[in-house]
């Protein structure tokens, strides 16, 4: 039987704070359930990821942004960005502005992780 997959759809930035948190803590819960995470940075969720934010984020007791994006990408999820959503922010994005170890990735990518995921969550 394949390994079941869920894809975690990224689109608020970092000026709601509040939502930023669950993809990550929800794709690391996943990975421990033997499910395959991908997280996929959107519109304004690609400010996110952009260098340099996550570190402007902690709320209540949770470590901050940064350290779970950190703990993300150390247990080896995907995180994947949108060219095209980089784009709209009239900036020459490049991945060196991203944090190491996430990709950008054509639009037609989120298609593709749609159709072949067994499920997927928007924040």
């Amino acid at each position: 039987m394949a390994k079941k997959k869920l894809l975690y759809v990224q689109t608020s930035g970092i000026n709601t704070p509040q939502r930023l948190y669950s993809p990550f803590i929800l794709a690391q819960t996943a990975l421990a359930m033997n499910v395959e995470p991908t997280i996929y940075f959107l519109g304004e969720g690609v400010t996110v990821v952009k260098k340099g934010e996550a570190e402007k984020i902690k709320i209540g007791n949770f470590p901050s942004l940064k350290d779970v994006i950190d703990e993300t990408l150390r247990q080896g999820i995907k995180l994947l960005i949108c060219q095209q959503s980089a784009q709209l922010f009239g900036e020459k994005l490049t991945p060196d502005d991203f944090v190491d170890g996430s990709k950008i990735v054509g639009a037609a990518t989120l298609n593709n992780l749609v159709l072949e995921t067994d499920g997927t969550m928007w924040f």
